[in-house]
């Protein structure tokens, strides 16, 4: 996996739409539970249509790494002790 700049590159425009967004449009629970869903069925779908996809197999690992990461973000699910 590719080392990530952690620093926060948002605008403050950005990361005010980014909390009404998540503060008013869907819960977090529900979103992260979406998110894994949809990662799982691109997956699925990707996986059955390329079987050797290797083209652009480390940008769909990162992609599928990074939702999910998204997803525990909004609840954690794999963390639990």
């Amino acid at each position: 996996m590719e080392t990530v700049d952690n620093t926060n590159t948002f605008s403050k425009e950005t990361e005010k739409k980014l909390i009404d967004f998540f503060n008013r449009s869907v819960e977090p629970k529900v979103m992260a539970k979406s998110i894994r869903q949809l990662n799982y069925i691109i997956a699925l779908g990707l996986m059955r249509e390329h079987e050797t996809l290797q083209n652009n197999i480390v940008n769909l690992e990162n992609s599928f790494y990074w939702l999910n990461e998204l997803a525990e973000v909004l609840n954690p699910y794999l963390d639990v002790e």
